[in-house]
């Protein structure tokens, strides 16, 4: 009997300790990345500045509501500016990811305004919450470039990947901004966490990854309810949305843009799927078809 109570203290002892493993350790890993990971994807154009691709500019900080310390670029187009566009880069990228966007916006005669947004680059804050708190962020960008540079309207918010997402957030919560071009965002929080999950760990949303998500925003101090960018358009109706995706990104479908299109109601709306297989890639994989889209919505707003 004796060894029998052996064996069985070890044996709920290992169940003890795998099921804190994979209920508490695994999660919290993985919240950790989400929240807090410092990896920075390699950029072609790291160390570059406007002034790289020729363009006048100058250095700007600014803060959030929440008081967040934010540094970037404002790059002024001249003479009778066509209005304003905020550049809002992706996840685990800086303000240099939007340069070859600015330049192209630049072209078209439109003030430009590039910044890091919170935990990223030379931005300050300490936690990343993939777009929702970032909206406080963009947000901010449009009041700095309308009220300390006196940029012309109308203001467009242009993001890529999770620079979408806070983009739409920013849009449903400011009506200083007129339109917004959304580079291969995802649905929402839940949606991308689970989706992620599943292609890259072939996990099910049950139980680890439904605890990620839930810690993950507690750390980002909101509800993942609250995070929804199918709402995010509704409440920006009925300004106009160019949502933008590629047609082989297997990290954001190219139906999540087409899911998201059909919660817009504006007659200006407007959905390219561009050729290529690395998310976020469109502007390089595209070129040509993504300048043009970009260029026939923009002539279509009025100030």
């Amino acid at each position: 009997m004796a060894k029998h109570r052996i064996v069985r203290n070890i044996l709920l002892g290992s169940l003890g300790l795998f099921l804190l493993f994979a209920l508490v350790v695994v999660p919290w890993f993985f919240t950790n990345i989400v929240t807090t990971g410092s990896f920075h994807f390699h950029d072609p154009n790291d160390g570059k500045t406007p002034l790289s691709f020729g363009l006048n500019y100058h250095d700007i900080e600014f803060h959030s509501s929440d008081g967040i310390l934010l540094k970037g670029w404002y790059v002024p187009a001249g003479a009778n500016p066509r209005g304003t566009i905020i550049y809002c880069h992706g996840h685990d990228r800086t303000r240099v990811e939007m340069l070859p966007m600015a330049v192209f916006g630049h072209s078209l005669g439109y003030n430009g305004l590039l910044f890091d947004f919170r935990h990223a680059g030379r931005s300050g804050g300490k936690i990343c919450t993939l777009g929702y708190q970032e909206r406080l962020d963009a947000i901010a960008a449009v009041h700095d470039a309308l009220v300390r540079e006196k940029a012309a309207r109308p203001v467009v918010l242009w993001g890529v990947s999770m620079g979408a997402a806070a983009a739409l957030m920013a849009a449903s919560q400011s009506p200083d901004v007129a339109a917004v071009i959304s580079d291969s965002s995802f649905l929402s929080f839940r949606h991308v966490i689970v989706h992620y999950a599943r292609l890259f760990f072939h996990l099910p949303a049950f139980p680890i990854v439904d605890e990620v998500i839930q810690w993950s925003a507690w750390r980002g101090g909101f509800s993942p309810s609250d995070f929804d960018l199918r709402k995010a358009v509704e409440r920006i109706n009925p300004r106009p949305i160019l949502f933008i995706a590629v047609k082989g990104d297997k990290r954001i479908p190219a139906a999540t843009a087409s899911e998201l299109y059909s919660y817009s109601t504006s007659p200006q709306k407007a959905l390219v799927v561009l050729p290529g297989h690395r998310h976020g890639e469109g502007f390089t994989s595209g070129n040509v078809e993504y300048e043009q889209a970009v260029r026939k919505f923009l002539e279509n707003l009025t100030p």
